[in-house]
């Protein structure tokens, strides 16, 4: 059985999604015991010149919706970068999810050889579909997720390696 582009890309990223609510949750559960408002959690920062937590969840959301819409050859839906609060966050993680689901398997299978075309500061970047899924996507969000997960554990969130992985 071969792998498709739709099973590479959008259970993948709601999976990712679903693990990065999670350990949210947890960080909210724990900076709510310390005292800690939401306003300061979401612009925690590991280091100076790293982005804070909230920028790491939206970016991780823009990866996946803006991902999924390039690969099914779609405009890609543009979520404001408002949130202050974690429900804010939360509710923009699950507007990404529905929306992501929106895509069908037919319009992201065959997109292996799609030429799509990033417009970046430095320039553009050109790929193929499969990629633009397995060197940009993927490898983008999950550092996103990651750093994330990094955040709220320096800020003394009791999770571990389960809780970013995810149950199968």
């Amino acid at each position: 059985m071969t792998l498709s582009m739709y099973q590479a890309s959008v259970p993948v990223f709601v999976r990712a999604l679903d693990n990065l609510a999670h350990v949210l949750n947890k960080g909210a559960a724990h900076a709510s015991a310390k005292g800690v408002s939401d306003e300061v959690l979401l612009q925690t920062r590991l280091i100076p010149d790293m982005l804070p937590l909230v920028k790491q969840v939206q970016i991780a959301c823009d990866m996946a919706s803006r991902g999924t819409a390039r690969l099914a050859g779609a405009e890609p839906q543009t979520f404001e970068d408002n949130e202050t609060t974690l429900e804010q966050v939360h509710s923009r993680i699950a507007r990404v999810i529905e929306y992501i689901q929106g895509f069908g398997p037919e319009q992201i299978d065959g997109s292996e050889a799609r030429a799509i075309v990033l417009k970046m500061r430095s320039g553009e970047m050109n790929f193929e579909g499969q990629a633009y899924l397995l060197q940009f996507l993927i490898p983008n969000l999950f550092f996103h997720c990651t750093t994330a997960y990094n955040i709220l554990r320096e800020a003394g969130t009791e999770i571990g390696k389960s809780d970013f992985i995810g149950k199968p």
